[in-house]
């Protein structure tokens, strides 16, 4: 069992390095609206290897998400897609076809084309439609796809080969 100070830590980490790649992405207009690639989601593999990336994506996701231009709502709708996302891939960590965790980067997209679709298709000037609906959770699911897929299921492949993060899998 890890020590509190180690978990507060770990989430710590995870959520400065989530926020800061996120306002980077946005210094590139990748990181908020209907076309993102927030490299940061790629971090959304680690509830692989910690429970402490829980909490440290969703305040990672929190702070990151207060230079939205969708403001608070973007803030409680992209927190509570990163924390449904983290959860679920804590809860799928030992589903792996030839040791790979496939199912793992397949949350988050799922997880943030629904809520964030639906966020950024509210905003519309045509309002919420089906269409709308549709168009922005095909643009965001697409780009987190292109993130989690590209970028974090190499990274989960290379920390499993790493022994610290043996232990911290369970």
């Amino acid at each position: 069992m890890k020590s509190k100070t180690r978990f507060l830590t770990e989430a710590g980490l995870i959520a400065a390095a989530y926020a800061a790649t996120t306002y980077l992405c946005a210094l590139w207009g990748l990181a908020y609206g209907e076309v993102q690639f927030r490299f940061s989601e790629a971090l959304t593999i680690l509830p692989l290897f910690t429970p402490a990336a829980i909490p440290g994506l969703t305040l990672g996701c929190l702070i990151a998400n207060i230079g939205s231009p969708l403001g608070m709502v973007d803030v409680v709708c992209g927190s509570l897609a990163t924390l449904i996302a983290a959860v679920g891939v804590r809860l799928v960590r030992h589903v792996r076809i030839k040791n790979v965790a496939w199912l793992a980067p397949l949350i988050p997209v799922v997880a943030n084309a629904l809520i964030v679709g639906l966020e950024i298709s509210w905003f519309l000037p045509e309002g919420l439609t089906w269409a709308g609906f549709a168009g922005a959770a095909l643009s965001v699911g697409l780009g987190e796809l292109v993130v989690c897929y590209g970028l974090g299921l190499p990274l989960s492949i290379l920390l499993d080969k790493l022994p610290i993060f043996k232990k911290d899998k369970d």
